[in-house]
């Protein structure tokens, strides 16, 4: 019976694994309610902050911890408020990769507090809305109904709330068709890397962008090359351990790179990418997140290296 048991708990494991495969994970971010009433002024953060405790608890959901979103958005001055748009989330959610940013108001009328919730994608700019009506007293309760509407909106409609996820392939496949001519200078890459409470052990970021290059026709130049690079791609990259919910673990990442030319010195782009990812080991979440980061940047970064 134990060894039937262990079975089970891997089989499901395995399953659960797959399920929140690293591009599948549903974060969300709750931003304060917007309260203009007097009589609900300081309902804001209370509703916002019952609301993400509720979304915690879903297992298909994963919430930015509220402290991480005030220090992520109080740098850029956009705040925890309800003024959050359809315009402003993808920003935000760049910021702190939430592919779900949910806001809204509340206000009453008569006896009545009503909650109304506002769920926008960052990446398609959908919305959907949910509203709940009750006594005022019952804030807690009103705020976990919510939180049930809003998590069943963010499930059921994640196809059109979440872009349509691009495979390693395809992604490598869109950039060569992106790039003009045959134009294909020789690049050096050097991308320092490390992993906030644990060692590197390989450079997830350079090797990814590396292996775009190579397959893009570009000849990569090192050290021990004998020849010399005509463009250089420096930069720096770390993650970070993000959450943890039962066996998943996300971990956050950041690229931030420069590109020179090597004979004029000559400052061709300066960019930057962040990316999350999950898996059941925190060693490979990061590199997962800093390998999906390195993608992105190859979309940005090679068409401009064969102008």
């Amino acid at each position: 019976m134990k060894k039937a048991s262990l079975i089970l708990s891997a089989l499901l494991l395995a399953c659960v694994s797959t399920v929140f495969a690293a591009d599948e994970v549903l974060t969300v971010a709750v931003f304060d309610f917007e309260t203009k009433d007097e009589s609900t002024r300081d309902l804001g953060p209370k509703i916002a902050t019952l609301v993400n405790a509720n979304l915690s608890a879903e297992p298909m959901l994963i919430t930015v911890e509220r402290a991480e979103l005030q220090k992520a958005l109080g740098e850029q001055e956009l705040g925890l408020s309800g003024t959050v748009s359809t315009d402003t989330a993808a920003k935000v959610g760049h910021l702190t990769g939430a592919k779900v940013l949910v806001t809204g108001r509340a206000f009453k009328v008569e006896k009545d507090l009503i909650i109304v919730a506002k769920i926008i994608s960052a990446e398609t700019s959908r919305v959907f809305g949910e509203i709940v009506q009750g006594a005022p007293a019952n804030v807690a309760d009103l705020s976990a109904a919510l939180a049930k509407k809003i998590a069943k909106v963010v499930t059921e409609k994640s196809e059109v709330l979440v872009a349509k996820v691009v495979s390693r392939d395809e992604r490598i496949e869109k950039i060569i068709k992106s790039l003009k001519g045959d134009k294909r200078p020789l690049v050096s890459v050097n991308i320092n890397e490390r992993h906030f409470g644990g060692p590197v052990i390989d450079p997830a970021a350079q090797t990814e962008l590396s292996v775009i290059l190579q397959k893009a026709g570009f000849t990569l130049i090192d050290e021990k090359s004998d020849k010399k690079p005509e463009i250089e791609i420096t930069g720096e990259a770390f993650s970070a351990y993000g959450m943890r919910k039962g066996n998943l673990i996300s971990c956050r990442s950041r690229i931030e790179i420069k590109i020179h030319e090597k004979a004029t010195g000559k400052l061709i782009m300066v960019d930057r990418q962040t990316s999350v990812a999950v898996d059941i080991a925190e060693q490979i979440a990061a590199k997962n997140a800093l390998q999906n980061a390195a993608g992105e940047l190859a979309e940005r970064l090679l068409p401009k290296l064969t102008q």
